[in-house]
């Protein structure tokens, strides 16, 4: 069921098609609206051997959650277009989106959940384990070296924080700052009373074999034998869409939504982790199916004021 006479206006068009992007078009297409879901297929957890903490698919690949979200969309009113979004622009009551391909779509609301991109540390064997041996969420990863001799790869606050969280999976901890670890001496105290080491020399690189991680190798090439290590990556935007709409984005890279998931620009909504740093799946299907009960609201409202108007 098309609510707009333009047969070719989408109700709702959705950019990215992870987690949140496919719950939202799920909600919007069992509630008979025209829905456009755009793809790249590169989400931020492509790298993972499995999905976790995802009620009913625990273990589930990556992209085998993502298939079977992609088909159950079939019996709705939901076009998939695997192409990348290269550009938005707000028509006033409608949003216009180009594809790389040259293909334009007009839409009455848009939807992003376009995600963010992390940025490894330049040491030797990051880049190789992440994903398996290095990761950034212990609910998504911590099962898998439960009780292993682990290392935390941060500084500051962050690094403390992470430190803490770990502490629930393993006991074997050692916070390893790759330089001064710009703690307070209240933190220093209270790693110790966890029975946490702080390393700060340097990091040369990293020793895995089969895949998985061996040990930290120092600069002075002494190497801290350990299974795995947590980190919090630095993370941008992975799109300029928001941007170039004019949505606001906070200090921490995130677009600024409201309890609606809505941006400060009128029908620009944003989920997922482009909007919070919750980066679990069940966080981010959550957002998308929350935003679409308002995207679908904001609609019905809209269908009902131009009858309305037209019986006037």
């Amino acid at each position: 069921m098309n609510s707009d006479s333009r047969t070719n206006v989408f109700d709702a068009m959705i950019v990215g098609g992870g987690s949140a992007g496919l719950s939202a078009a799920l909600v919007l297409g069992r509630s008979c609206k025209r829905v456009l879901v755009c793809d790249t297929r590169k989400p931020r957890n492509q790298v993972a051997h499995a999905s976790h903490s995802f009620f009913s698919r625990d273990g589930t690949s990556p992209e085998a959650l993502l298939q079977i979200g992609r088909e159950q969309l079939q019996p709705y009113d939901v076009e998939i277009q695997m192409d990348e979004v290269v550009d938005a622009e707000n028509l006033g009551d409608r949003f216009q989106i180009t594809l790389s391909n040259g293909r334009q779509f007009v839409g009455r609301k848009l939807l992003l959940a376009t995600g963010m991109k992390d940025t490894l540390p330049s040491i030797e064997g990051f880049a190789e384990l992440w994903g398996n041996s290095v990761f950034h969420c212990p609910y998504c990863h911590g099962w898998e070296v439960r009780d292993q001799p682990l290392a935390i790869y941060g500084k500051g606050e962050v690094g403390f924080e992470l430190t803490f969280m770990l502490t629930g999976w393993s006991r074997d901890l050692v916070l390893c700052s790759d330089g001064a670890a710009q703690l307070s001496d209240e933190q220093r105290q209270q790693l110790l009373n966890w029975g946490v080491q702080i390393r700060e020399e340097k990091i040369a690189r990293l020793e895995h074999q089969d895949g998985k991680l061996t040990g930290i190798v120092f600069a002075n090439n002494e190497m801290l034998p350990r299974h795995g290590i947590l980190l919090r990556p630095r993370s941008h935007q992975h799109s300029n869409l928001a941007a170039k709409l004019g949505c606001n984005i906070s200090s921490d890279g995130f677009v600024e939504v409201n309890e609606s998931k809505q941006t400060s620009i009128a029908g620009v909504y944003a989920v997922g982790d482009t909007s919070s740093p919750f980066s679990q799946i069940a966080w981010a299907a959550a957002s998308g199916s929350l935003a679409a009960n308002f995207i679908n609201r904001s609609l019905i409202e809209e269908n009902l004021f131009s009858l309305t108007q037209q019986t006037i």
